[in-house]
């Protein structure tokens, strides 16, 4: 469904006053945020702060019980992603996401599992099926252009040299970045990704980092993470925003965030009455060890 707004076009996701009730549950309290097109921004937070909820609304995955979730493409057009069904989201909105699980086809090798994520636009080439079968021009000059958009992303991901292995023998890293490669394959103007680096070794996330950056600096594609891991936040991110039971507490550059009173007492459990002795204990600390 697409919409007449007022929207900045610098801003390619805008969320306003979200909520998401489950029973007598309130994971995600009117919450709004704003997501800038070609950048990186990381929405972190507390085990239980909601992330995965807001990422599930944005997604269609869950349909939120209050407020808007406005995608705007390149083109101009806008959509309203609360009042459509996931798999729209994804064909006209042009949304792409990743789960904390690899959900990887691992008994296809590399390569096929980045052929599946353009299986919509084969089928059409075939006539479904039919043209396919009878081998007409317009579908094997669409099967030649997705085996080569397939081979960039590999490329891409340095996986180009397993494009005809199993996925499943693949190590945990280059998993990750596969996935993410067969998101590409869909030509996202918004990539969500859920907790990319969970479980993977510093060369890995380093090696993670160079895809991301490759992705926002080549294609312009718009990303929006989930992360834990705070060394990947604060190296890639333009924009991060912090929840905490359901509540945004900050919004703002990574140097803001990581520097803001609220965050770090979130993160070290502490309430909100005690934030300045957490600050001042941080302070003393450093000048002890200047």
């Amino acid at each position: 469904m697409s919409l007449e707004t007022t929207m900045n076009s610098d801003t390619i996701l805008k969320v306003e006053h979200l909520s998401m009730k489950f029973g007598g549950l309130m994971a995600i309290n009117d919450f709004s945020f704003e997501a800038k097109r070609g950048e990186i921004t990381a929405l972190i937070g507390p085990n239980g702060a909601g992330k995965t909820t807001v990422f599930n609304c944005i997604t269609g995955f869950y349909k939120p019980t209050m407020g808007m979730i406005v995608l705007n493409q390149k083109a101009g057009k806008q959509y309203l992603l609360e009042r459509l069904p996931d798999f729209e989201i994804t064909k006209h909105a042009k949304v792409a996401r990743t789960f904390q699980n690899i959900r990887l086809f691992s008994g296809l090798t590399v390569l096929e599992n980045l052929l599946v994520a353009q299986h919509n636009k084969l089928m059409v080439a075939s006539g479904f099926t039919v043209l396919g079968l009878l081998g007409f021009p317009t579908y094997r000059k669409a099967a030649k252009e997705a085996i080569e958009l397939a081979k960039h992303w590999l490329e891409k991901a340095d996986l180009i040299d397993r494009a005809d292995d199993p996925a499943g023998d693949l190590s945990y890293g280059a998993q990750r970045r596969l996935e993410i490669a067969r998101a590409m394959c869909t030509g996202p103007e918004l990539l969500c990704l859920d907790e990319p680096a969970a479980g993977l070794n510093p060369r890995e996330s380093a090696a993670l980092n160079t895809l991301l950056r490759s992705i926002r600096a080549d294609t312009g594609t718009s990303l929006l993470l989930i992360e834990h891991d705070m060394s990947v936040v604060m190296e890639i991110s333009d924009h991060v925003v912090v929840l905490e039971y359901g509540q945004k507490i900050s919004d703002g550059t990574p140097d803001h965030v990581k520097n803001d009173p609220k965050v770090i007492a979130a993160y070290l459990g502490v309430e909100d009455d005690e934030v300045e002795d957490v600050i001042s204990e941080v302070e003393s600390l450093e000048g002890g060890v200047n």
